[in-house]
């Protein structure tokens, strides 16, 4: 993964700000109580853990979601920390088998939720939102229904009219496949309803 510069430049000044303060204390704190400077295993096992790339993706997840939101006129969608949160454990468990699987019961829906699986390890945020709002063509909004044969209801959530929050998470499998997920506050397809 490739590290950003101001984090590289983050990580040079507390260095170097470490070095000056024990340089300016050495003499007069006692050797116990001298803090140790990270070393490069330390500094390098607590950068990994940060996520440099999600930053970006969820702004593409935002922003693909909303030009789609944007074609029907509807208000564009915030992003949720909890909401990403949420997304981000639920590829965790599926990082193991990439399994196409809503994270809860079919009939149990407390959320919105979009998912969407890739072969390979290429596919980016704008690939499941463009799959998803793809099935617009499937969509007869006269009849308010998909097309048969066919699914319209990850299109139908990104514009659901009611929706106002959304958080993603992407994670490529084990097998080097793509697992992708949003979920969507407040959740929108309901039965009878109109998206917009």
């Amino acid at each position: 993964m490739e590290t950003h510069p101001l984090f590289l430049l983050f990580l040079l000044m507390l260095y170097l700000a470490n070095n000056r303060v024990a340089a300016q204390s050495d003499w007069a704190t006692p050797v116990k109580n001298r803090r140790k400077v990270p070393d490069n295993e330390t500094v390098y096992q607590v950068s990994k853990q940060f996520c440099w790339g999600c930053i970006g993706e969820s702004l593409e997840f935002l922003f693909a979601h909303n030009m789609v939101r944007a074609l029907k006129w509807e208000l564009p969608l915030m992003w949720d920390n909890q909401l990403e949160n949420y997304a981000r454990w639920w590829a965790g468990q599926r990082q193991s088998d990439c399994k196409l699987e809503h994270s809860f019961p079919e009939d149990g829906f407390k959320l919105g939720e979009n998912i969407y699986w890739g072969s390979g390890s290429s596919w980016t945020p704008k690939d499941a939102v463009s799959a998803w709002a793809n099935e617009v063509k499937y969509y007869n909004y006269e009849s308010n229904t998909c097309q048969a044969g066919q699914m319209c209801g990850h299109y139908t959530q990104i514009v659901w009219k009611n929706t106002r929050r959304i958080g993603c998470a992407r994670v490529v499998c084990d097998d080097g496949d793509v697992f992708m997920t949003c979920n969507y506050d407040p959740v929108g397809n309901y039965i009878g309803e109109r998206p917009y």
